[in-house]
């Protein structure tokens, strides 16, 4: 086949499981865990590698911030045979003791856009129940802690997650926009996952989403430091874990 558009990857490059991550960066400290790793390309926001970790063959790649170019690297692996999607990010929590924590959740509220371009907001973004037990697993195994709740995808960073100037001069009331979703019981915001559980579904594949809660509600708190250079890496540990948990219940 010929490479796709973006991602500039063919079936022969992407493993069945993938992994996507907003922050390039956070591409490379995957790869650090990978062993017989493969370059596939680095275009735009889409960094591509495929590799082995404990035997498990692996492929991640970036997709920038927000749904719309999430869905793009969505796609494209799907059409290069991704049987199995798992978005590895942060996220910001709307609890005061989830700081530190992972959100593993069950199902994400769809108030983004990108997931509405696709089907109905009646139509549900769930996580796979077997992919989610693997990365609960993961996180036992790893002697950290998760919640199984339902997050919440939006798309405007400074007009519903964070203050800015512009936000404040328009008279934009943040609290009153998270103390909303607060009440039907939301965990976390973010801005892809929705996309990501949406697609799996519409494909017919197995997705979820395994988020580090590294900041609360409109930066109020969020770790540092060392303490947040930790929690990226375990954050990645538990992923890969995951799916060679996933992996060895499939043979």
């Amino acid at each position: 086949m010929e490479k796709t558009l973006y991602l500039q990857a063919s079936e022969k490059d992407i493993s069945k499981y993938v992994i996507f991550s907003g922050d390039p960066g956070r591409v490379k400290q995957v790869v650090k865990h990978l062993e017989d790793v493969r370059e596939i390309a680095v275009n735009r926001e889409f960094n591509t590698f495929t590799g082995k970790y404990k035997g498990v063959d692996i492929t991640v790649t970036s997709t920038g911030i927000g749904g719309p170019s999430a869905a793009i690297a969505i796609e494209e692996m799907y059409t290069c045979g991704m049987e199995v999607a798992v978005r590895l990010g942060t996220v910001m929590g709307l609890q005061d003791d989830l700081l530190g924590k992972f959100i593993i959740p069950n199902a994400v509220m769809r108030d983004d856009g990108t997931s509405k371009s696709y089907v109905r907001e009646s139509y549900p973004a769930v996580a796979d129940f077997e992919l989610v037990t693997a990365m609960n697993e993961s996180v036992i195994k790893n002697n950290l802690k998760y919640v199984n709740k339902p997050m919440c995808s939006l798309d405007g960073f400074y007009v519903e997650m964070k203050e800015s100037r512009l936000s404040k001069q328009m008279g934009r009331d943040l609290n009153k926009r998270i103390n909303e979703v607060k009440n039907y019981n939301i965990v976390g915001i973010d801005m892809e996952s929705a996309t990501l559980l949406t697609l799996t579904n519409l494909m017919g594949i197995k997705g979820c989403v395994v988020t580090m809660t590294t900041v609360l509600e409109n930066l109020k708190d969020y770790l540092k430091g060392d303490v947040r250079t930790k929690a990226e890496e375990d954050l990645v540990k538990v992923v890969l874990d995951g799916i060679v948990i996933l992996d060895s219940k499939e043979d």
